[in-house]
């Protein structure tokens, strides 16, 4: 495997508080002609929590985060200089796709804590009728990632959950690569593994008070900690470890199953947790997998497959996902490199029954 030689360390300024677009418009002089890329809710959400007042554009994205959609919005965007996304991942990833179309500066305001999103210079892109496309990497990393605090404690739970479950994975993914690494890593690699390592303590200890944070609409410490390891220190791991750090099995697991239409209502990271699964299995760590599961059902995360709704034809659905995830195009090569569709199948036929027989 090649090193990435660049590393990426985040956006230009990053504010993380309870209030904190106060500092919208201060932190927006500094561009002549920005425009707005969100959604009705995320910038309704925006609006309640903003103190200030604004004039510039605001459009709307289509709910895809195609490149035909972030096409589209840079040909409405004549002599601008930034773009400011407000919204979710899928808001971001376009209004981060759109700038770059345009080579100009953005903006990231993250309105739910559903991925890192916010902190990262990478869009997952997406086709029209809703199936992955690619994971697009780009130049240019945010101007500024502005996190409210105050608007993030009344987003809805479930993105929260999928933020969680989309970072966990940050840490058996980037094992999982570097673990097969003969030699010493390099050290921005070791840097960035042992960020994932941080990430996955945080949300072992502090996830459980976090969503119960949540229902309080109170943001405390735990609150606060699982907010910014899903954004920020989420953020941080690709971009200080490089190949080392991106996606591996679970992503490969979530990117299969936008092939199957009973998944698409649940939330990317919550998908992506039990690629996870999938992925210790495959890899043999039956032992980790014995001791995340009483962690995923606590924390109300789907840990078969048929816990996503898939009711009639569950073994097809098995079998097109893990050839997708199988494909050389595709993560799952990183962590074993040699891996087969039979493999990832197997994997997933493993879980649905080990956890029918298991009790926590």
């Amino acid at each position: 495997m090649k090193l990435s030689q660049t590393v990426r360390s985040g956006p230009d300024q990053y504010i993380s508080q309870e209030g904190a677009l106060k500092y919208f418009d201060e932190k927006l002089t500094r561009f002549s002609n920005p425009v707005v890329i969100t959604g009705e809710k995320s910038y309704e959400a925006f609006l309640k929590h903003y103190p200030g007042h604004h004039d510039y554009p605001v459009l709307r994205y289509d709910h895809t985060a195609s490149v035909v959609d972030m096409k589209r919005l840079a040909d409405q965007c004549s002599e601008v200089d930034c773009i400011v996304g407000i919204g979710g991942g899928k808001v971001l990833d376009t209004a981060k796709g759109t700038a770059d179309l345009l080579a100009i500066e953005y903006v990231m305001i993250p309105t739910i804590l559903g991925t890192c999103a916010a902190y990262t210079p990478i869009s997952a892109t997406y086709h029209p009728d809703g199936t992955f496309r690619s994971v697009d990497y780009y130049t240019r990393s945010a101007s500024l990632c502005l996190m409210d605090l105050s608007l993030l404690i009344e987003s809805p739970k479930k993105y929260f959950a999928g933020g969680i479950g989309d970072s966990l994975a940050k840490w058996y993914e980037a094992e999982g690569i570097t673990e097969k690494v003969t030699g010493t890593l390099p050290a921005m690699v070791s840097v960035g593994l042992h960020t994932a390592k941080v990430i996955q303590e945080i949300l072992l200890q502090d996830s459980e008070e976090a969503l119960i944070s949540m229902d309080r609409q109170e943001v405390t410490p735990a609150f606060q900690r699982v907010a910014e390891a899903v954004v920020a220190i989420a953020g941080t791991v690709g971009g200080f470890a490089g190949e080392y750090g991106r996606m591996a099995g679970g992503h490969a697991v979530h990117n299969g199953m936008s092939l199957v239409p009973e998944t698409r209502s649940y939330e990317h990271g919550v998908k992506v947790a039990y690629g996870v699964l999938v992925q210790l299995i495959a890899d043999g760590k039956f032992n980790e997998v014995d001791r995340l599961l009483p962690y995923y059902k606590k924390n109300g995360f789907p840990h078969t497959l048929k816990s996503f709704g898939i009711t009639e034809k569950l073994d097809e659905a098995m079998k097109r996902i893990a050839a997708f995830a199988a494909d050389d195009k595709e993560t799952f090569n990183l962590v074993i490199a040699d891996i087969t569709k039979y493999d990832i199948y197997n994997a997933m036929q493993y879980l649905e029954t080990m956890t029918l027989e298991k009790t926590y």
